[in-house]
């Protein structure tokens, strides 16, 4: 079986055991618990994978699993820990040198799915305290609140402590028992968590456009950005050094732009994002973790990218500003925002004005921008409405447009999104970019009409892409590359169907060949009546 296969099929047996488990709980509630026990999994196995390295022949891992029972352990760690009580502080320092974080035994995956295994009455309160110490002493690097959406005494488990542990007990052991037989590496567990997230995401309707952004759609942005800037052709750069999503929710985009650089050879210096839902937020640490990527390779931010309240961002020096070569966004479509008079004169706007209220879509392109390295490339998803509106946007767009900051537009499909049906584009800007026009990609017409959700297939997804690569002055019905001069004498509008219609041209009529067939219709009528008239006179009919 394939790798791709096998994470299929973890991604589908977790997706089965949810929906024989979660019974009456909201999917959103039930999607927390059981990633949370996913990402428990990943980190201790990796974790005891680490230990064996590190102990070598001092790891009691050939005692046999009754002679542990008898000595009332769960876990390998757990005796090793009974035997060596003065190296445990040594032991842990070099623990944290090597996988960069530390569990305590008692915590760790393989003794709380025994507890669970055994209905032990013990199992909710070893949890509380497991997620306590992995959120407040597992990492150099805080991760505090990292479960703090994890209600472990929420009545939606059941009403008392022993209906609760029991709740948990089946749960565990249900993904215990599911997740056996598969390979628990951050490539196969991770894929399996995307796989999570997207299934329940499907199940959420409209909340799961607070965190998911397709994964065909993710490729799509973290194709284009790794490009080199000035010239496409050229392909993936060799390394970007910091890369941004600033409504980052599950991450996904992050890791998207992560393995598609590593997969062309290149590599990535850190990861940066922002999110604001406290949910999403822990969500999208999780998955940074359990896609291998390490606590000192990433930082996430809690907070408001409109209010930029994130310290890293905010600094008023410019000659301490941090660019970014790479930044990818899936911000809230037209979301309602209440900037104050004082925002005007924020460095991120003050050269722009102000998005209205009714629409926050260019706040966040701004912000975005403002952050971009000379050298680097932004590609944000957002709703149409960007490309036509007229007022505080028209000005917006107009300034970005004839300072040549907009390098290509992307018209998409409607119906990609579990949490809308619209059509949406994509926005590629650049500081510095070579070209003087703007292309135009219109790939409404370009993908796999499903039941629930249309999909664009991978050879849509390469046709964008290559097109972006490419840039034709024109290709019939999908792309072309428009001056500033035209965009201008349409003032700044950029609606995708001005440029590259897709309207199928009406079938031209000659006149003159249509009144011919009529003159010989009608003279063989003439010629029909005058016959039948004849046959009906011989009858000694009335003619008609």
């Amino acid at each position: 079986m394939s790798t791709k296969q096998t994470q299929d099929k973890l991604g589908q047996t977790l997706w089965g055991i949810a929906n024989e488990l979660r019974g009456a709980m909201n999917a959103d509630d039930f999607r927390d618990y059981m990633l949370a026990f996913l990402f428990l999994r990943y980190l201790s196995d990796n974790y005891e994978s680490s230990v064996k390295k590190e102990l070598g022949n001092d790891f009691p891992d050939d005692t046999p699993r009754d002679v542990l029972k008898k000595l009332g352990f769960n876990t390998h760690l757990q005796l090793w820990y009974s035997e060596n009580t003065s190296d445990i502080d040594m032991f842990e320092r070099q623990m944290r040198i090597k996988v960069h974080y530390i569990i305590k035994p008692d915590y760790l995956w393989g003794n709380i799915s025994e507890l669970a295994r055994t209905q032990n009455n013990d199992l909710l309160l070893t949890l509380q305290k497991g997620f306590k110490y992995i959120e407040n002493e597992s990492f150099e690097s805080t991760f505090r609140g990292l479960f703090s959406e994890i209600n472990l005494d929420s009545d939606k488990l059941g009403k008392n402590y022993e209906d609760r542990n029991t709740k948990l007990c089946n749960i565990i052991t249900k993904i215990a028992e599911g997740i056996a037989d598969f390979s628990t590496d951050s490539d196969t567990l991770g894929d399996a968590y995307e796989y999570l997230i997207g299934q329940f995401a499907a199940g959420s309707g409209k909340k799961a456009g607070e965190f998911y952004t397709p994964q065909q759609l993710s490729t799509i942005l973290s194709k284009i950005v790794i490009l080199d800037c000035q010239n496409p052709q050229l392909g993936p750069k060799q390394k970007l050094n910091k890369v941004l999503d600033f409504a980052c929710g599950s991450g996904s985009l992050l890791l998207n732009v992560k393995d598609k650089i590593e997969k062309d050879g290149g590599t990535i210096g850190r990861i940066y994002g922002q999110e604001n839902n406290i949910t999403t937020y822990n969500l999208c640490r999780m998955n940074m973790l359990l896609h291998g990527v390490k606590d000192s390779e990433f930082e996430i931010h809690h907070g408001d990218s409109l209010k930029n309240d994130w310290g890293l961002l905010n600094e008023m020096n410019p000659a301490k500003k941090v660019e970014f070569d790479a930044i990818v966004a899936n911000p809230p479509f037209s979301l309602r925002w209440t900037p104050s008079e004082v925002m005007s004169e924020d460095f991120r706007f003050k050269n722009y004005g102000l998005a209205p209220k009714s629409a926050a879509d260019f706040s966040f392109l701004l912000h975005g921008f403002h952050f971009l390295s000379d050298s680097g490339t932004m590609a944000i998803i957002l709703p149409h409405g960007v490309l036509f509106r007229g007022g505080a946007e028209q000005k917006i767009r107009t300034k970005l447009l004839k300072d040549g900051n907009i390098d290509a537009v992307i018209g998409l499909p409607s119906n990609l999104f579990f949490s809308t049906g619209i059509p949406v584009c994509i926005l590629i800007l650049k500081k510095c970019k070579k070209n003087e026009d703007v292309l135009f990609i219109n790939a409404c017409e370009h993908f796999k009409k499903n039941k629930r959700q249309n999909e664009l297939r991978p050879q849509d997804i390469d046709k964008i892409v290559n097109t972006y690569i490419n840039r034709p002055k024109e290709e019939e019905r999908y792309a072309r590359s428009v001056s500033m001069k035209e965009i201008a004498s349409n003032d700044f509008n950029l609606n995708i169907s001005r440029y590259v219609s897709t309207a199928k041209p009406e079938k031209k009529i000659d006149l003159e060949e249509v009144n011919q067939r009529l003159i010989d219709i009608e003279q063989k009528i003439k010629q029909s009546r005058s016959e039948h008239n004849k046959y009906l006179k011989e009858l000694g009919l009335k003619p008609i």
